[in-house]
């Protein structure tokens, strides 16, 4: 549930509740400050320039806007830097290091040719768009194939992406690649642009839910105490049966789930020839909501006793949970968030209210250079 916010040790002398109290509030100005709301916008690009060190994630980008919006969607990223395809160092192309300081700046910046570095945009007042136009010759986005189909050129390759929901990239082998018969193939890729939660566990004391205005949708054609034994594509957590069914809906190959409530485990399947059930308590199946009518009810649901671990933006004190809830739908960065109760163990952690949001950017799981290939992303929300 912390995340990435430091633990400090409750005070000794317990009558002292306002001192501590007004503590607090500063610690959470200031972590509230330090994930970028109190930083400047700077949109500026440093070539050539290495911010070193204070690593938290790496990822891969096709090219520095790329990761530059990767740094802005990450909760704790604040600055970043990129490996450009023209390093000669060694061989790591596209790499994107996600970084972060408990000062919001870089501990040190150095010249450094064939990188670029710069910031998050958290703090910028204009939305980010994530319409990602580029388009990458000599480039592949290798893995997350789903589907395969063979069109004119890479444009046509594009439009099928752009029109088919589940793609999020592609990568198109133009009339001259090595392999002939792979020539004029179009590869459609996934990759989640879900809100997918890292860690969920249950917790007395505290209460999670999403933010209101979340896009997701569901439930129908859900099937109580029953189990669909094995043909598993992917496990991810689910706070309900219908933050499941709402998974499996997102992934294109996806035909039928199973959710177990104890362990919060949604396991999403794939076998488009049987489905053969079976009786179980604790468990609950059913299909993807492509095909009916879905409600987005169950996301105004809050999940008392449940824990949405990491992922924090940062934390504000609050006196409820449903102050904490609009909050969280109030801000466009969040996506869910966990509420921690005036009851709860820990005095250091009551009334905090935790803002939360995963990267939902599509992001290809590796980038590489490949000659006479094309990749790129769905154009679904770019602005004709």
């Amino acid at each position: 549930m912390w995340g990435s916010t430091p633990y400090i040790s409750t005070a000794e002398h317990k009558n002292d509740i306002r001192t501590m109290e007004a503590h607090w509030i500063l610690l959470g100005l200031l972590s509230f400050c330090s994930f970028s709301s109190c930083q400047e916008c700077n949109e500026q690009l440093l070539e050539n320039t290495d911010f070193p060190g204070t690593d938290i994630a790496t990822l891969y980008s096709p090219d520095v806007r790329h990761c530059q919006l990767l740094c802005t969607q990450h909760p704790s990223c604040l600055f970043f830097t990129f490996i450009r395809p023209d390093w000669i160092r060694d061989d790591r192309h596209f790499y994107c290091y996600l970084k972060s300081t408990p000062s919001g700046k870089p501990k040190t910046q150095s010249p450094l040719l064939g990188v670029t570095s710069g910031y998050s945009l958290k703090s910028c007042t204009q939305p980010q768009q994530s319409c990602l136009s580029q388009v990458y010759q000599n480039i592949d986005f290798p893995g997350a194939d789903y589907k395969f189909l063979f069109t004119a050129d890479y444009q046509e390759c594009q439009r099928a992406c752009t029109h088919d929901p589940g793609c999020q990239f592609f990568t198109f082998a133009n009339e001259l690649f090595s392999a002939d018969n792979i020539r004029y193939k179009c590869h459609l890729k996934f990759s989640w642009i879900a809100p997918v939660i890292p860690r969920i566990e249950t917790k007395g004391g505290v209460v999670s839910g999403f933010s209101h205005n979340s896009f997701m949708k569901s439930p129908c054609s859900i099937f109580q105490s029953t189990d669909i034994p094995g043909k598993n594509i992917q496990m991810l957590l689910a706070a309900s049966v219908e933050h499941c069914q709402y998974l499996c809906s997102a992934h294109p190959t996806c035909t039928y789930f199973s959710y177990v409530s104890e362990s919060f485990k949604c396991y999403l399947k794939k076998d488009e020839n049987y489905m053969v059930s079976v009786a179980k308590n604790g468990v609950t199946s059913g299909l993807p909501t492509r095909f009916c009518q879905p409600e987005n009810s169950w996301v105004k649901v809050a999940h008392e006793r449940v824990d949405f671990q990491g992922s924090d933006i940062r934390y504000e004190l609050m006196d409820d949970p449903d102050t904490c809830q609009r909050t969280c739908t109030d801000n466009p960065n969040c996506q869910f968030y966990t509420y921690v109760y005036e009851t709860f163990f820990d005095v250091t952690h009551r009334r905090r209210c935790y803002l939360k949001r995963v990267i939902s950017l599509p992001a290809p799981p590796k980038v590489t250079k490949l000659s006479n290939v094309v990749s790129g992303f769905a154009q679904r929300n770019c602005v004709v």
